[in-house]
């Protein structure tokens, strides 16, 4: 069990709240539903999609990102979270059903969705910084007829300067969504 915190998150950090608000709207989570976080990193989508959906798949290849959402599960001590500390296309060829998945990790992406199309997932959600990303989940996803849509997000925060205040424009993000009609 572990009891002290991960030294430091995961690089590339967690999924903007903007962000994760528009893809849990694309993703449209049922209750009953079976979904994939796939490349967690932090473990903040699979935290906020824990308690909308009955199972959760985290999985990420990398050991920092593991340990950290492995921490994060216990701290909130959340029970409906498989934790997968393996490649996402090795893990996603023993798994018999996933309903929707957000595909937050670029690593293997044209396969991670070719698994995703033969589990029939009625929904992905690709988050992309890359454009390389984006070409791959485009591709990808028009190669096994999943592609739906990209919407390009860019958010912009308030930050302080000279007394005032002013928008800081956070990294745009490409959500690109897809799935198979149920």
């Amino acid at each position: 069990m572990i009891t002290d915190p991960p030294e430091k998150p995961p690089t590339g950090g967690p999924t903007k709240d903007e962000i994760l608000a528009i893809a849990l709207q694309k993703l449209s989570l049922c209750p009953e539903d079976i979904f994939a976080d796939i490349g967690c990193g932090t473990g903040k989508v699979t935290l906020t999609a824990a308690s909308l959906v009955r199972q959760v798949h985290a999985i990420d290849v990398r050991e920092e990102a593991f340990r950290w959402t492995e921490w994060e599960i216990m701290q909130k001590n959340i029970k409906n979270v498989t934790l997968h500390h393996k490649n996402a296309v090795k893990v996603l060829l023993t798994l018999k059903k996933i309903d929707t998945a957000f595909v937050g990790g670029s690593r293997d992406l044209a396969d991670v969705i070719s698994e995703l199309s033969r589990l029939r997932v009625r929904t992905v959600v690709v988050s992309a910084v890359l454009l390389e990303t984006l070409n791959i989940a485009i591709k990808s996803l028009q190669e096994h007829d999943m592609f739906q849509e990209v919407v390009h997000v860019q958010v912009s925060k308030t930050i302080n300067l000279a007394g005032g205040l002013m928008l800081k424009p956070l990294d745009p993000v490409y959500l690109i969504t897809g799935g198979i009609p149920q």
